[in-house]
C-alpha cells in the first residue's frame, strides 16, 4: 500500500444462515482466525501504546538493561497495552503486516518505523507484538522511480542481491516472513511496460519462494485486482497471479481504491466477488485474503459560485478527495448534517452534503459559494458482507488497510463471523515416553508422544503433526520432523539428541480445524563417556583406558576412580581431553582379582561419572 491509501441484503441472509445452524458447543469456539492487516510506521500508535519500560527494583539486577522480555513495566502501562487494539483482538489473527520498509536499492531497504518512531525502539515493539503470539510479516514497498524496479528484476545478478537484502532482512530480524507491495508496477511504470516485466517478477518470486522457504518463513504478495484473462477486463495483469500461485504462501488483494477521481465506491462488493474468484480458480482459497479499507472519501462534485478566502484549502472541483478513517466516519455524518444511506449494490454506506462559504474575496469584496460533496464508506454491515465472503469461498481471511482505522461496530462485525465459521478446537499433548526426569544422555534415543482430540476428547486420526524444536540459545522453532497420527489419535517420534533442546508438536489449520500448538517439553542432554579398556589383564601389565567425552569438549578434567572397600577413592591416575573430546588413562595393577573403575569428568562446574567397569587381573 502507498500512504495515499490513508488520506445487511443478499449477503445477510448468508450470515444468518450460518448463524442459526450453528451447534450450541460452538459457542464456546474460539472465532477463526481470519483478521489480519497492516501497521503504518506512522500510527503503531493505533494498534498498540507506545509504553516505558521501568525497572522493578526487587526483580532486575542493579545496572543490568531492562529488556522486553522481563516485563517490567508501570502497571498502568501494562493495563494500556492489555487493552489495546492489538492485544484485545489477538483471537481473530495470525497475523500482521507491519508496514516499515521501503526498498530503495538492491542493497538498500529503508527502515521507516525508525524514522517515524526514533523514540521507541523497534526491537521493544517488535517484542510486544510477539508476546500476542501473532505472526510477524513486515512489507516492504517499492520506494526506487519509475521503472528502476523493473529494470532490476530484468537481470538475473540484481535480482540475487535483491533476495539476498530481504533474506537477510527477515532473518536479522526474526521475522515470520515477507510481504511485498511493489505498486510501481501498476500505477508509475504504465501498462505498456506489463507484459516485459511481469516475466521477470515471476522469476523474482520463485527465487525469493525459494530462499525463504529454505528458512520455512512466508512469502505474502500484496497486489491491486486481477480478473480472468479471457474476460474483456483483465485487471493488474502483470503480477501474473497464475504464475506465481504455487510460490507464494498469501495473495492480499487491494478489494478497494475503486473509485479514486471520481465519487463512487471504495470497493463496490460484486467488483470484489469478481476478483476473488478469478484468484481461488487458480489457487488454493486458503492462500486468498480479501482487502477491507478502514478508510472513506469525500469528494467535491459542484461548487456555485465564487468561494471567500475563508473556505477551506482546495476548495476547487478538481481537487483530490478527502481521506478519513472509518471510526470518524458517524461523526463526520453529524458535522455534515447529513443522514448516510446503505447502497445494495455496493454494499457501502454513502451521502451527499452541502456546504455554504460566506467572505471576503482577495481583492476585498462580498462572495459567496456553495461547495456540494458526496461521501463514500464501508461500515460495520460492508464488512460483514465481505467477511461472508470469506465464509462462502473459504479464504484464507481478510486483510485491513489499516489494522485499528475501523470502528468498533465493524470491529465487533469482524468478530461475529469469525465466531461464526469458528473451526473445530484441536487439543494438542506433548509427552516423553519414559522420561521422569527429563534427561537423557548424549545421543542416546527417547520417544516423543503426541496426542491429539477434539474438545470432547474424540481422538483425531489421519492428522498430520509437525514436530517442532528449539535449541539452547535459539529464539525461533525449527520443525524437525512430521508424522501422521494413528486412530487413537497418537504419534511417536524417536529423537536424538546432541545438546539440550526444548520440543513441542503443531497442526496446521484447516477450515475445518484450528491450528493447534501443544505443551512445551525440555530434554536437558547430559554428557556421555564411551570407554574402551581390556577385560583382563596379567599383573603388572598396563592397563590402558581409552574414552571419549560427548558432546566433544577440549580441555575436560579426567580422573581413574577405584572401588576400595566399598567407596569410590581418586587415584593419580589424571589426564586432559583432547580436541575431539578423547583421552587416554594408563595404570597398572600388581595384585591379581578383580579390580573396579570409573572414569571422573570436570569440566567447568559440572562433574560426572562414567559407567562402573570392571577388569580381571590374572
Amino acid at each position: 500500500m502507498l500512504v495515499r491509501k490513508l488520506g445487511f441484503a443478499t449477503a445477510l441472509a448468508v450470515c444468518a444462515a450460518i448463524c442459526i445452524s450453528l451447534p450450541v458447543s460452538w459457542a464456546e469456539n474460539q472465532p477463526r482466525a481470519i483478521v489480519s492487516g497492516w501497521i503504518p510506521y506512522y500510527s503503531v500508535k493505533t494498534v498498540m501504546p507506545f509504553i516505558k519500560k521501568i525497572p522493578n527494583a526487587a526483580a532486575v539486577t542493579p545496572g543490568a538493561p531492562v529488556t522486553c522480555e522481563a516485563n517490567e513495566y508501570l502497571p498502568e502501562d501494562l493495563a494500556l497495552l492489555n487493552s489495546s487494539y492489538l492485544y484485545t483482538n489477538k483471537d481473530l489473527m495470525k497475523e500482521v503486516m507491519p508496514f516499515w520498509f521501503t526498498l530503495k536499492s538492491p542493497t538498500i531497504i529503508r527502515n521507516d518505523y525508525t524514522t517515524g518512531n526514533p523514540s521507541w525502539p523497534m526491537a521493544d515493539t517488535l517484542c510486544l507484538m510477539r508476546k500476542t503470539g501473532l505472526k510477524i510479516i513486515p512489507t516492504i514497498t517499492d520506494g526506487t522511480d519509475k521503472l528502476v524496479l523493473a529494470g532490476y528484476l530484468a537481470k538475473s545478478d540484481i535480482r540475487t542481491t535483491i533476495v539476498a537484502s530481504i533474506v537477510d532482512l527477515v532473518n536479522k530480524n526474526g521475522f515470520d516472513g515477507i510481504d511485498l507491495d511493489f505498486e510501481g508496477f501498476a500505477f508509475v511504470d504504465g501498462n505498456t511496460t506489463w507484459a516485459k516485466t511481469a516475466p521477470n517478477w515471476v522469476l523474482f518470486i520463485r527465487e525469493l519462494s525459494t530462499q525463504l522457504h529454505l528458512s520455512q518463513k512466508i512469502l505474502s504478495i500484496t497486489t491491486p485486482y486481477a480478473f480472468n484473462p479471457s474476460e474483456k477486463q483483465k485487471g493488474y495483469t502483470v503480477y501474473a497471479w497464475a504464475d506465481v500461485a504455487a510460490s507464494i504462501d498469501r495473495l492480499r488483494i487491494m478489494t478497494y481504491d475503486y473509485s479514486v477521481a471520481k465519487p463512487g465506491p471504495i470497493g463496490p462488493i460484486a467488483w470484489t466477488e469478481k476478483t476473488l474468484k478469478y484468484a481461488i480458480s487458480i489457487m488454493p482459497a486458503s492462500k486468498v485474503f480479501i482487502g477491507l479499507p478502514g478508510y472513506g472519501r469525500d469528494w467535491i462534485t459542484s461548487i456555485v459560485g465564487t468561494c471567500p478566502t475563508s473556505a477551506p484549502p482546495g476548495s476547487t472541483k478538481s481537487a483530490k478527495a478527502a481521506t478519513f478513517k472509518m471510526s470518524y466516519a458517524s461523526t463526520k455524518a453529524v458535522i455534515d448534517q447529513a443522514v448516510p444511506i446503505f447502497d445494495e449494490k455496493s454494499s457501502e454506506a454513502t451521502y451527499s452534503y452541502v456546504k455554504t462559504f460566506n467572505g471576503l474575496t482577495t481583492k476585498g469584496s462580498a462572495t459567496s459559494c456553495s461547495i456540494s460533496r458526496t461521501v463514500w464508506y464501508q461500515n460495520d454491515r460492508s464488512f460483514t458482507e465481505r467477511m461472508n465472503l470469506v465464509a462462502k469461498y473459504r479464504l484464507g481471511g481478510a486483510a485491513l488497510w489499516t489494522l485499528g482505522m475501523e470502528d468498533l461496530s465493524a470491529t465487533t462485525a469482524l468478530r461475529n463471523v469469525a465466531l461464526a465459521i469458528a473451526p473445530d478446537v484441536v487439543l494438542s499433548e506433548l509427552t516423553i515416553k519414559d522420561s521422569d526426569d527429563d534427561q537423557v544422555f548424549y545421543g542416546d534415543v527417547f520417544l516423543l508422544q503426541g496426542s491429539l482430540s477434539l474438545k470432547d476428547k474424540s481422538p483425531i486420526g489421519d492428522l498430520v503433526v509437525s514436530v517442532e524444536m528449539k535449541r539452547e540459545n535459539e529464539t525461533a522453532w525449527t520443525k524437525i520432523a512430521e508424522s501422521m497420527t494413528d486412530r487413537n489419535g497418537t504419534i511417536s517420534v524417536p529423537v536424538t539428541l546432541a545438546g539440550s533442546a526444548t520440543f513441542r508438536i503443531r497442526t496446521e489449520g484447516t477450515w475445518e480445524r484450528a491450528e493447534s500448538i501443544s505443551n512445551e517439553k525440555r530434554m536437558n542432554v547430559r554428557n556421555k563417556i564411551s570407554l574402551s579398556h581390556p577385560s583382563s589383564i596379567r599383573h603388572g601389565d598396563i592397563i590402558e583406558v581409552q574414552g571419549t567425552l560427548f558432546p566433544r569438549t577440549l580441555g575436560a578434567n579426567v580422573l581413574v576412580q577405584k572401588m576400595i572397600a566399598g567407596k569410590w577413592q581418586n587415584t593419580v591416575i589424571t589426564g586432559v581431553t583432547d580436541g575431539n573430546g578423547e583421552f587416554v588413562l594408563k595404570a597398572s595393577e600388581s595384585e591379581k582379582g578383580v579390580v573396579t573403575m570409573r572414569i571422573q569428568v570436570t569440566t567447568g562446574a559440572k562433574v560426572f561419572y562414567s559407567e562402573k567397569f570392571s577388569i580381571v587381573v590374572r
